[in-house]
């Protein structure tokens, strides 16, 4: 694959793909729950001003990326991951077609604010009457989040996705500016721009399993995480270099700030990049395979517990198999393709 005549590094992906049983399931129902919400054009769509054309939706191949990240998901897990995802591309593509080209920053921080009352700490709030598709889909998600089995971490994947709108204020903030941060900050910064605080909370869900409490804040398992969640969102920059940059004028982009940190060329950068996503997937395999295990026998983990920090990390490495998966073969991230 080519972007202005630069040749996209191939990135390393040591975990393969699979893919969910249910994936026919989820194309039949996608386009009516996108239709409904208003995000789809249709005549059943109760907005006026619809994020997709058919077109552009099908381009996304949100199906299979959710069939390939969560391939041992039960179908009630897969599909309200699925309607997640559809959400959060619904979000990115509206906040980028009514803010980002616009630069309409005073209508973003109030799209914004109002985004935060859908996103309660706790299931009994009441949200305000939804004013577009996004927070139609958004209420609609909540309605959802709120079962007993899912208690536990609502409030946690709340504020995550709280941090995920916040950072496109500021991603626009930067670009208005036309202030491209530093490697140092961005690194963090792009674990909120990409919603990767929401992964572990997604994986948590379509495996049933969760890191054991007695490990989940330790130094270790916090590296880990991190090194998980730098891939999503660094790779994602590689893959979407042209979208963001070239369409959409983006400063926000790990190609575009080592280009500028370092004083590089654009392809220097572009294999930079890939040299420092393929560093955090290194890291994360050897937290796995050497720190791990000391730390589990230190804590004293029973053998329940073990079972189930395996499937989690299991889970894991299917979810960064199927991102690898999805921007390499998505319509949506080929340049010249026109999709959004």
């Amino acid at each position: 694959m080519k972007v202005q005549d630069i040749e996209l590094p191939v990135l390393r992906m040591p975990y393969p793909v699979r893919l969910n049983p249910y994936l026919s399931v989820l194309r039949k129902e996608t386009e009516t729950w996108a239709r409904e919400m208003g995000m789809l054009a249709g005549d059943e769509a109760p907005s006026a001003r619809p994020i997709w054309t058919r077109s552009q939706f099908r381009a996304m191949a949100v199906d299979e990326l959710t069939a390939w990240t969560l391939p041992d998901a039960s179908l009630v897990s897969l599909r309200l991951n699925h309607r997640f995802n559809l959400w959060a591309l619904a979000w990115d593509d509206y906040f980028a077609s009514a803010f980002k080209q616009t630069g309409d920053l005073a209508g973003a921080h109030a799209f914004t604010a109002r985004l935060h009352a859908f996103l309660p700490p706790e299931p009994d709030a009441l949200l305000p009457e939804p004013a577009n598709a996004i927070e139609r889909g958004m209420a609609d998600l909540q309605q959802r989040l709120f079962p007993p089995r899912l208690a536990h971490w609502r409030q946690g994947l709340n504020r995550a996705l709280a941090r995920y709108v916040d950072a496109g204020v500021q991603e626009l903030v930067n670009s208005r500016a036309g202030r491209v941060p530093d490697l140092i900050e961005y690194a963090q910064f792009r674990r909120e721009s990409f919603a990767a605080y929401t992964a572990p909370y997604s994986v948590e869900l379509a495996t049933g399993a969760r890191i054991p409490e007695r490990i989940r804040h330790s130094g270790t398992v916090c590296a880990l995480l991190d090194a998980f969640m730098d891939y999503m969102g660094l790779a994602n920059d590689i893959a979407s270099y042209q979208r963001e940059v070239h369409d959409e004028y983006d400063v926000n982009n790990l190609v575009v700030v080592l280009e500028t940190s370092l004083g590089i060329t654009v392809e220097e950068a572009m294999h930079a990049a890939a040299d420092l996503v393929s560093a955090r997937l290194r890291h994360f395999e050897h937290l796995i395979r050497n720190e791990l295990p000391p730390l589990v026998s230190r804590a004293g983990l029973d053998q329940g517990e073990r079972i189930e920090l395996e499937t989690w990390l299991r889970g894991a490495w299917s979810f960064l198999s199927g991102l690898h998966a999805w921007y390499t073969g998505a319509p949506r991230y080929a340049p010249g393709s026109g999709a959004h």
